[in-house]
């Protein structure tokens, strides 16, 4: 059938990138006609994806589907090779959702509006690239290009700190993602033979232990500086503090998601073995993520910093997950992946809203917001409970099974599961102090009051006694912008809204996509596991970490085929 020969995957990322370079010739004076053009093209690359998907995705099978590959450079052994498996699917859905949504959000650009859209059409292509790539060059590729839009995103239309925190940007992550450049030449490199960057060909290899956690650590390092993981953060609240809405949106609901994303593709994947000895640090680094992110996210007065903070704490619960030895831990880190991708873009989406009516992120400037816009204090409500992980929300069901997943591990010793969850549930405990603080500063009193005198304000000559207050800036009530949440805003968030409740209250519709492809790489990594714990039962050496080891228990990997 030509439905079944066509190249789906490939037109998935290439039409937004052919249709950005359209965008320099297309007749437009106030920016009107590309942004419509941008936003069409975003929703035709998301509908056609969720065809390809219902149509030829077939979500019983752990294998990759929709296989293209087509020889690019043979002689450097890199081909045009994409597929997408359980790992992916979600993760392609998630990022053309979210991306198509942020253009939306970017409505009132004015500046430059030709070349913004252009770079986030760039970036829209680059990140489904990221996740299609079945070549691990390709996927190193896809990797470098995303970051020029980002950085000229932050660059060009950021805030006061935006040279700086774009450039933080680039540095951190471009130098972390030599280690992916490295880890594909040594992987193909190693074996002697014809060299190939294909991931399946590269699991297939036998690498030395030696090597094999050489390789790990590197990797590590790349998507963990992208995971936002302690140390390597320091980045993202800079970004955070300093984009504008839209690209707080994708730097939250997708770019993070590509750390993840990364370590389960690679790191458990094809490194299993070397998984083994790095589970206890990267388990013990998920609950570093959680409480600093959670602390640092309280002490911060600017609403977007304390957000990006909040977003390093949940993502020590996807570290937990990949690092519990549990089929419903490797669930969980991928649920609390596609779950706050859609929560932390909903709530940086309404922070660039706020902003838009006071000119601030300070939430000491803001305050009795309450009752002039109670569609974005609804909105916004909605969104920190979902982060705080409300029963009934998608954070809950990713929270939860992360939990779950730590606490029926079998690898590990009792103290240290006990341990690790109690430490992990005071960040839990600490999430709703900071965002209902934050509610109660942005949208109740604090100090300031929503008029102010007009001679303390410089309008002595005016008849009125009263100027209206946006943060620190007073101008008078004919100017005032507090307003309330249009329909066009209403309508972005309640897209988000509908997702958030929707897997809150019916998990299987999300965990359905990669419950199987996540099954079967725990298994391959429990597999490693009992051999090395039968060469060394005490892997982890006595104490705190030492496991306990059950009888052997080899389950083959057709078995969870079925």
């Amino acid at each position: 059938m030509i439905a079944d020969q066509f190249p789906w995957l490939t037109a998935i990322v290439l039409l937004p990138l052919v249709a950005s370079l359209l965008i320099p010739v297309l007749p437009d004076k106030d920016g009107k006609r590309v942004r419509w053009y941008a936003l069409g093209v975003g929703i035709a690359d998301f509908v056609l994806m969720c065809y390809a998907f219902w149509k030829h995705y077939d979500t019983s099978s752990a294998s990759f589907q929709l296989v293209e590959s087509y020889a690019w450079m043979p002689q450097l052994g890199l081909s045009w090779a994409v597929s997408v498996d359980g790992l992916s699917f979600p993760l392609v859905l998630l990022a053309g959702f979210v991306t198509t949504l942020s253009m939306f959000s970017a409505w009132r650009v004015d500046r430059r509006p030709k070349l913004f859209y252009f770079l986030m059409l760039v970036l829209y292509a680059a990140q489904i690239g990221v996740f299609v790539a079945k070549d691990l060059l390709l996927f190193f590729i896809m990797w470098e290009v995303e970051l020029i839009p980002v950085y000229l995103l932050v660059c060009i239309w950021g805030g006061q700190k935006r040279r700086y925190a774009a450039t933080k940007f680039l540095l951190y992550t471009a130098a972390a993602s030599i280690f992916i450049l490295v880890a594909a030449l040594a992987m193909a490199l190693y074996g002697g033979g014809t060299m190939t960057f294909d991931i399946t060909a590269l699991g297939m290899k036998d690498y030395p232990i030696a090597l094999e956690l050489l390789l790990y650590a590197g990797l590590l390092i790349a998507f963990g500086v992208k995971l936002a993981i302690f140390p390597m953060h320091t980045w993202l609240p800079d970004a955070h503090g300093e984009a504008s809405a839209p690209v707080s949106m994708i730097l939250a609901g997708v770019l993070l998601k590509m750390g993840g994303y990364g370590l389960i593709r690679l790191n458990l994947e094809l490194l299993p073995n070397a998984h083994v000895y790095f589970a206890p640090v990267i388990a013990i680094l998920g609950v570093v993520n959680i409480i600093y992110g959670a602390l640092n996210s309280f002490a911060q007065t600017n609403m977007k910093r304390r957000l990006a903070y909040s977003s390093i704490s949940h993502m020590g619960f996807v570290l937990l997950g990949i690092a519990s030895f549990t089929d419903l831990g490797i669930n969980g880190a991928m649920l609390q992946m596609i779950s706050h991708g859609l929560i932390a873009s909903l709530l940086f989406f309404l922070a660039g809203v706020t902003y838009d009516r006071t000119h601030t992120m300070a939430m000491n400037e803001m305050g009795g917001m309450g009752q002039a816009m109670p569609k974005v204090f609804a909105l916004i409500t909605i969104g920190a409970m979902a982060s705080l992980a409300l029963p009934g929300m998608s954070g809950f069901a990713g929270e939860l099974s992360v939990f779950l997943g730590v606490t029926t591990s079998d690898v590990y010793s009792s103290t240290f599961c006990t341990v690790t969850v109690f430490l992990a549930a005071v960040g839990v405990i600490l999430t709703p102090i900071y965002l209902l603080s934050m509610l109660r500063q942005v949208f109740y009193g604090t100090g300031k009051a929503l008029t102010c005198d007009l001679t303390d304000a410089g309008f002595k000559n005016q008849e009125a006694d009263e100027a209206v207050c946006f943060g620190t800036d007073c101008v008078l009530p004919t100017e005032a912008v507090y307003r309330d949440a249009n329909l066009r805003e209403v309508f972005i968030a309640a897209c988000f809204i509908v997702l958030i409740v929707g897997i809150g209250f019916y998990p299987k519709v999300a965990m359905q996509m990669y419950d199987v492809k996540t099954v079967a790489v725990n298994t391959q990594v429990r597999q490693s596991y009992t051999i090395i714990s039968q060469a060394n039962p005490r892997i982890y050496a006595s104490g705190l970490l030492a496991p306990s080891i059950a009888e052997p228990e080899v389950a083959p990997v057709l078995a969870t085929m079925k």
